[in-house]
C-alpha cells in the first residue's frame, strides 16, 4: 500500500513537473516572438511609440468593421417605437428579446436552418476530402504534366458563374434534381481551384525525404496521404472547411435558382421571402434579429477554429 501511494505522489510530482516545464517553455517562445515581432528587418529595436500607434490603427480599423455587428444586434432589441426615434439611441431603453421569437416563428426558421445545416455540412466534408486529395496529387506526386494540368484547374478560376449556370441548371433538370439539395451538394465532390491551390501550397512544405522514406518502408500512397499528411495539414484543412462552410451557409444564388419548393429552402432565401412578404410593412427589429439568428453559427464557428484557420492562411507549418 505504501508502495503505492509512493509510485504515485512520484508519477503526480512528475506530471506537474512537466505541466510546468511545458508552462515556461510557451511563456518563453511568447517573449521570443514579442522580441522578434518589435524588431526591424535589419535587427534593430522599433521605437515604442510604433507599436503603439500600429494598436491604435488596428483597434479603430476593428471597432469600424464590428459597427454594423453592433448596430444589427442593438436594432434587434429594440422595438419599432424606439427605431423611429431620431437622434436615434445607441443602446435599447427596454430590452424587446421577443423579437427573435416573432422572427422564428414569421416564418418556418427551423425547417430552413435544417436545410442550410445539411447543406453546409455536407459540402464542408466533400471539399474537405476531395480537395486534399487533388492537392495531394498535385504537390506529394511526381507525374508528367503536372504542372501543366495545374495550371489549368487555377485557369477555371477565371472562368465566370453565369457561363455555366445555364449548362449546369439545365444538366440538374435533365436528372430531376431541381428542388432538391443534390445541386448544391455533389459539386463539392468534384474540388475547387482556389482550395486546390492553398491546399497544394501548404503541402509543398512538407519535406521530399519524409515521403520518400514512408515509400521506402512500404507505405502506400492512401497510408502516406491518410496517416502522415494529413494530421500536418489540418490547419490548412481547417482553413478550406471554414470557407467552404461560409460559402455554403451565405450562398443565394444557388438555392434561388434550384429551391422554388418552400420545404428545401434555405435560411438565406427565407430571409429574403421575410423581407418580401412584409414589404409594405418592415419589422426590421425582427428582420435585425433573423439576420442575426443566420449569422450566429459562423461567428461561433470561426472563434472556435480560429488558431487553426490563421495557421492555414499565413501557411506556416515548415521550417
Amino acid at each position: 500500500m505504501t508502495t503505492s501511494l509512493t509510485e504515485h505522489d512520484s508519477s503526480a510530482a512528475s506530471s506537474t513537473a512537466k505541466n510546468s516545464s511545458h508552462l515556461a517553455e510557451r511563456r518563453r517562445q511568447r517573449a521570443e516572438d514579442a522580441d522578434q515581432n518589435n524588431r526591424r528587418a535589419d535587427g534593430t529595436l522599433r521605437p515604442w511609440y510604433s507599436t503603439l500607434i500600429a494598436r491604435i490603427v488596428m483597434i479603430a480599423l476593428s471597432a469600424l468593421f464590428l459597427l454594423p455587428m453592433y448596430w444589427m444586434i442593438a436594432s434587434s432589441l429594440k422595438s419599432n417605437e424606439e427605431l423611429a426615434k431620431f437622434p436615434p439611441t445607441l443602446l435599447p431603453q427596454s430590452w424587446e428579446f421577443g423579437n427573435y421569437v416573432k422572427a422564428i416563428t414569421a416564418m418556418p426558421f427551423l425547417q430552413f436552418f435544417a436545410n442550410s445545416a445539411i447543406i453546409t455540412i455536407s459540402v464542408v466534408v466533400l471539399s474537405v476530402v476531395a480537395n486534399f486529395i487533388v492537392a495531394y496529387g498535385f504537390s506529394c506526386i511526381e507525374w508528367p504534366g503536372r504542372d501543366k494540368v495545374f495550371l489549368v484547374v487555377i485557369g477555371t478560376l477565371f472562368l465566370p458563374f453565369p457561363v455555366t449556370l445555364i449548362p449546369m441548371f439545365d444538366m440538374w433538370a435533365r436528372l430531376g434534381a431541381v428542388n432538391t439539395l443534390f445541386p448544391l451538394i455533389i459539386p463539392a465532390m468534384f474540388g475547387s481551384a482556389f482550395f486546390v491551390f492553398l491546399l497544394r501550397q501548404f503541402l509543398l512544405q512538407i519535406p521530399r525525404d519524409m515521403l520518400n522514406a514512408a515509400r521506402v518502408d512500404g507505405a502506400s500512397e492512401w497510408t502516406i496521404l491518410w496517416k502522415l499528411v494529413f494530421p500536418t495539414a489540418r490547419p490548412a484543412l481547417t482553413t478550406v472547411a471554414i470557407f467552404a462552410a461560409v460559402g455554403a451557409w451565405n450562398d443565394f444564388m444557388g438555392p434561388l435558382i434550384y429551391l422554388q419548393d418552400q420545404r428545401v429552402q434555405t435560411l438565406s432565401i427565407g430571409l429574403q421571402t421575410f423581407r418580401s412578404v412584409n414589404a409594405q410593412d418592415v419589422s426590421f427589429n425582427q428582420l435585425m434579429a433573423a439576420s442575426f439568428l443566420v449569422i450566429l453559427p459562423l461567428l461561433v464557428l470561426f472563434f472556435i477554429f480560429q488558431r487553426y484557420f490563421i495557421r492555414g492562411i499565413t501557411i506556416g507549418g515548415f521550417k
